[in-house]
């Protein structure tokens, strides 16, 4: 198993940290005065940010741009998993900077989803603006009324019409559906309510200015609305879309979010690193500088166990994401199946372990807004939801072992011994 990176990856990291450095870093605070601004002087936060538009020319001319799509004619600068992965994390370590980089949640899902499963045209229409960085899309699955945990359960009715496919349902915590530059929904609903189990779903393009789509309210994380970014609620009343607006056709949803979620799943956590990463140096820099009882805190016991305990686990999620995204690259998303759950599971939860520590460093300080901690410790926490519970990949990882350890009589009529 091979984790050496590329030379262009390589190459990649040095311009990237280069420009994490000069543009933004020394940008994060601007990010949030404008949009407090925009608030004040114009009464509407939800407007997109003149840094990000200002940097994201800069980015391209420096190759920092869809790094994230692999084996793409329309993307040729996208990267295998292995490479991208420690430039994403680069990338996580500050909330809003994937995008500079058209890098960004939940557009890259989005994009992935288009170059696999879209049609043509689908493509010219909707995947080339966004690869371009001129449009920004929302993913809706999840829904208030049921648990969407299970996919199964959602109930939003896609129903035939015709020429057309007419929808009705309520979702929320669609990211991304607060930013006026959102032009376009996946949306996930049953067009079969009595087909098998895993073929009820469908996929569906809807464009986010068709008649009956209301956007009720961003929902708050931790108080935080991620403005102009945000997650919101939204209802579907009778809304109409060509039929061709279905992606490989019915009953094909569930098996298209399975291949939507993978790299998905795996791109947060190579961002959840980076915050982890982060979190750690902020830590030992505050400790460093701080005296309490005589000495610096560094110095004190139990400030050590924790510096060593968070550089024993980062490093560790880290080692699993590069094994899943090397997995992902030899065998394809099913064939990591085991490798992605466990790091969607690991990488959250050490990051929120680390990012605890770091806020306790910090004291007072690491619950304000004078630190980037208590955003990213807000940020990390939904990471333990999104793109399925803790607790649904756990079951997962737990299925995939018990099965192999499972009982098979032998062709040879031998007697099968238990250990």
């Amino acid at each position: 198993m091979d984790f050496e990176y590329s030379d262009r990856c390589k190459e990649l990291q040095g311009k990237l940290l280069a420009f994490m450095d000069q543009h933004i870093y020394p940008n994060e605070q601007v990010f949030h005065d404008e949009i407090e601004r925009n608030g004040r002087e114009k009464n509407n936060r939800w407007l997109p940010t003149e840094i990000i538009e200002k940097l994201k020319p800069l980015a391209r001319e420096q190759g920092l741009w869809n790094l994230f799509l692999p084996k793409s004619t329309r993307a040729p600068e996208g990267l295998s998993n292995l490479d991208y992965a420690p430039l994403c994390e680069i990338m996580g370590r500050v909330h809003w900077a994937p995008e500079v980089f058209n890098c960004a949640a939940p557009d890259t899902g989005n994009m992935e989803t288009l170059e696999r499963y879209g049609s043509e045209e689908h493509k010219r229409l909707w995947l080339e603006p966004l690869l371009r960085g001129e449009i920004r899309s929302a993913f809706a699955m999840t829904e208030p009324a049921v648990a969407s945990s299970d996919a199964t359960n959602i109930e939003m009715k896609i129903e035939r019409d015709g020429d057309d496919y007419v929808i009705n349902g309520r979702k929320w915590w669609i990211s991304g559906a607060g930013d006026p530059r959102c032009k376009i929904y996946i949306t996930m609903g049953k067009t079969d309510f009595g087909a098998a189990r895993h073929q009820q779903q469908s996929m569906i393009l809807v464009p986010a200015d068709t008649p009956g789509i209301t956007v009720l309210r961003p929902l708050p994380v931790f108080g935080y609305d991620d403005a102009p970014h945000g997650h919101c609620e939204i209802v579907y009343d009778n809304v109409r879309v060509p039929a061709s607006n279905i992606l490989l056709g019915e009953g094909r949803g569930f098996e298209i979010a399975q291949g939507r979620l993978g790299p998905g799943r795996i791109h947060h956590c190579m961002r959840a690193i980076g915050v982890a990463e982060r979190a750690l140096e902020l830590m030992c820099k505050r400790l460093n500088g701080r005296t309490a009882f005589g000495k610096r805190i560094s110095e004190q016991g139990v400030w050590r166990e924790r510096i060593a305990e968070a550089r024993i686990q980062i490093d560790t999620a880290r080692l699993l994401t590069l094994k899943a995204a090397y997995m992902m690259d030899k065998v394809g998303n099913k064939g990591a199946q085991a490798e992605i759950a466990m790091i969607k599971v690991l990488a959250p939860n050490v990051t929120q372990q680390v990012l605890d520590w770091a806020i306790q460093a910090h004291g007072a300080g690491g619950v304000s807004g004078d630190f980037p901690l208590a955003y990213q410790w807000a940020g990390n926490r939904t990471l333990r939801l999104a793109d399925g519970p803790d607790e649904v990949h756990r079951n997962a990882i737990a299925k995939l072992e018990l099965a192999k350890h499972i009982d098979l009589k032998e062709d040879l009529g031998l007697p099968v011994t238990r250990g």
